[in-house]
């Protein structure tokens, strides 16, 4: 058995990716905002105004909730696994960090709304995550071992 099961959802992601687009389209159409969730999480934790972390904690109770509400839906609760262990996962996470203080941004950010938006620094940015990806995933896979 592989060691990293990848999961072919098509229905799942083609609604999950619909959601998120949804998300952030309204997010800038009515608050003129970009839907980039480290920026989000960073203006809760420094505000610059009462009202601006209104709906910034709106945004991330919405992504939180999501569990409760497919509960809600279909009476049990998402399974989800994780193949890492816990100071992988803190590794990672550690990692994930310095990348987005070091290109300004994350994925939902520079992939989801940079890109719509057909900013430089997003496609530079983007393209950067997807080839670390795709070298981190080779050897994961591959040299290390899968």
């Amino acid at each position: 058995m592989d060691q990293f099961p990848t999961d072919f959802t098509p229905y799942a992601s083609l609604g999950g990716g619909l959601l998120i687009g949804t998300a952030a389209t309204l997010l800038m159409l009515f608050h003129g905002r970009i839907a980039g969730a480290t920026g989000i999480l960073a203006g809760i934790l420094f505000p610059s105004g009462a009202k601006d972390v209104l709906w910034r904690v709106a945004f991330l109770a919405g992504m939180v909730t999501g569990p409760a509400l497919f509960l809600a839906i279909t009476g049990a609760m998402p399974v989800v696994t994780v193949p890492a262990s816990l100071p992988m996962l803190v590794a990672g996470g550690f990692i994930v960090g310095i990348g987005v203080t070091l290109g300004g941004g994350c994925t939902s950010g520079h992939g989801v709304c940079g890109l719509a938006r057909v900013a430089p620094r997003s496609i530079a940015a983007t393209l950067t995550f997807m080839a670390t990806t795709a070298v981190t995933v080779f050897i994961l896979r591959h040299v290390i071992g899968g």
